[in-house]
């Protein structure tokens, strides 16, 4: 196959994506707006689904490995140690080594790239770049563009796709308190200030990071900071994100003309509504792009990822209509057996883990539909 892949951002799924296509011989080229590899740092955590995918080519950019998760709801506590420890990464680092190995693998990386348009005419599709922001515009072409350029993709604009809903990521970098385990992450269940959750995440033996998601970033700031004080921890830095919010499954291929365009990871919005979480997703998404592009049809990656990302979106409309009384009552039903069971199967695999968990427990059936039903 000689087809000519445009990857437009130097992202994550962006360099996965060229890495999958340029090892099969196609050549690809990635046009990254910034004039060097290096993102802002924010830390990560991920299932080892991760490992699975890079295998050794991950194994020194883990900082740290999560053994257990502590939940906390109105002095109700449960804990659950997981079988294989989920990774504790630095996004910089990840997006690094994938950069380094894409080009190992043969693709090209042009920094200081940033796209501004495209347009279809006869055998591929031209589109406009702008060399590092001195005005000067180029004009280039490919077979296949793949929008790979984040939450607010400019590849999604111009090929029509409606925009993403977001919301905000804010995490506070402080000193752990002395009472957690750097293998220990813990989780709060505060309805009343986010339907999601807090969470204390260690990236190394004395540091780690507190975190939120809200609707509004200066509000979502506001009330970490509150949370913080109740804690008695100090903030030492902050990382903050704009996350795509998956509302439905848009579909990620486009054709324009007789070309095709494809978006990958945050530009596709293939991000776990239920915890926010996007680099495994993203690289699911990745393989399922490059199985679409090699064998030039559907993807069956793409598919299960389809109702992953939906199965997400269920967890989350019920767990967004629980009050701080249904939480305590979550808590409660974590019996031994239950714990083995969200031990044993990662979010990763939210098809085995809820089947498996509801046949343990049935009696979360019953409280999700309470909480359903009243809202």
């Amino acid at each position: 196959m000689n087809k000519e892949v445009a990857i437009i951002g130097g992202s994550a799924s962006g360099f996965f994506t060229a890495s999958l296509l340029a090892k099969q011989g196609i050549d690809v080229r990635v046009f990254e707006a910034s004039d060097r590899i290096k993102p802002p740092e924010r830390s990560l955590i991920v299932t080892d689904f991760m490992s699975d995918v890079l295998g050794s080519l991950c194994d020194d950019i883990v900082v740290n490995r999560i053994r257990h998760f502590e939940f906390f709801s109105d002095g109700r506590v449960g804990v659950i140690s997981l079988r294989r420890p989920d990774l504790v990464i630095g996004r910089s680092g990840l997006i690094q080594r994938l950069a380094e190995e894409a080009k190992r693998n043969g693709a090209k990386i042009l920094t200081g790239h940033r796209f501004l348009g495209l347009k279809s005419e006869g055998k591929k599709i031209d589109f406009t770049v702008s060399f590092n922001g001195n005005g000067e515009h180029i004009e280039d072409s490919a077979e296949v563009l793949v929008g790979a350029d984040g939450t607010f993709s400019r590849v999604a604009k111009e090929g029509g796709w409606p925009a993403t809903k977001t919301v905000s990521l804010v995490q506070a970098v402080v000193e752990l308190p002395r009472d957690i385990a750097p293998d220990t992450a813990r989780i709060w269940f505060i309805p009343k200030e986010t339907p999601y959750f807090y969470w204390l995440m260690p990236h190394s033996k004395t540091h780690g990071v507190v975190g939120l998601v809200g609707e509004d970033k200066g509000k979502a700031r506001m009330v970490l900071d509150e949370f913080l004080a109740t804690k008695g921890l100090m903030a030492e830095g902050y990382q903050e994100a704009i996350i795509p919010l998956y509302t439905r499954w848009i579909p990620n291929h486009k054709k324009l003309g007789e070309n095709d365009i494809y978006l990958v990871g945050d530009a596709a919005g293939h991000v776990k509504v239920s915890t926010v979480g996007g680099v495994v997703t993203g690289f699911r998404g990745a393989m399922g792009v490059a199985e679409a592009i090699l064998d030039g049809g559907s993807s069956r990656k793409l598919k299960a990822l389809h109702t992953e990302l939906d199965l997400h979106k269920f967890v989350r409309k019920v767990l967004n209509r629980f009050t701080q009384v249904e939480y305590c009552s979550l808590l409660d039903l974590l019996t031994p057996e239950t714990k083995r069971t969200l031990g044993r199967f990662h979010r990763d695999e939210t098809p085995k883990l809820l089947i498996n968990l509801l046949l343990k427990q049935p009696r979360l059936i019953l409280l999700g539909l309470r909480a359903l039903i009243r809202a």
